[in-house]
C-alpha cells in the first residue's frame, strides 16, 4: 500500500511557474513507476509526465520543453516543475505510482493548478 500526498498547487498567471511535489509513504517508493496527470473540468484524466523507476522519462506534447518531472528516493519525492504557464494547463494535478508486475496502481487526492489572470 502507497499513500500519496500531492502539494503545491495553486493561482498563478500566464507565464508564471509552480513545483508540484507528491510524497509517498507506506511502501518501497524506488521500485514504483510515478506519473503526474491532470484533469480538467469536463474532460477526461490525462498523462502528463512520467518517470520509470529506472529514471525513463516521458512528456505529453503539450508540456515538452516548459516542464520537467524529477524524482528523489530518498526523499520518497516525484516533483513537477511547470513554468511558462498556459491558461490551457489549468486542472486538478494528480500523483499515481503503478507497479505493473503486480498491478499496483494508487492515486493522491489531487492539487488544484489554476492558471489566469
Amino acid at each position: 500500500q502507497v499513500q500519496l500526498v500531492e502539494s503545491g498547487g495553486g493561482l498563478v498567471q500566464p507565464g508564471g511557474s509552480l513545483r508540484l511535489s507528491c510524497a509517498a509513504s507506506g511502501s518501497i517508493f524506488s521500485i514504483y513507476n510515478m506519473g503526474w496527470y491532470r484533469q480538467a473540468p469536463g474532460k477526461q484524466r490525462e498523462l502528463v509526465a512520467s518517470v520509470t523507476s529506472v529514471g525513463n522519462i516521458n512528456y505529453r506534447d503539450s508540456v515538452k520543453g516548459r516542464f520537467t518531472i524529477s524524482r528523489d528516493n530518498a526523499k520518497n519525492t516525484v516533483y513537477l516543475q511547470m513554468n511558462s504557464l498556459k491558461p490551457e494547463d489549468t486542472a486538478v494535478y494528480f500523483c499515481n505510482a503503478a507497479y505493473p508486475v503486480l498491478r499496483f496502481d494508487y492515486w493522491g487526492q489531487g492539487t488544484q493548478v489554476t492558471v489566469s489572470d
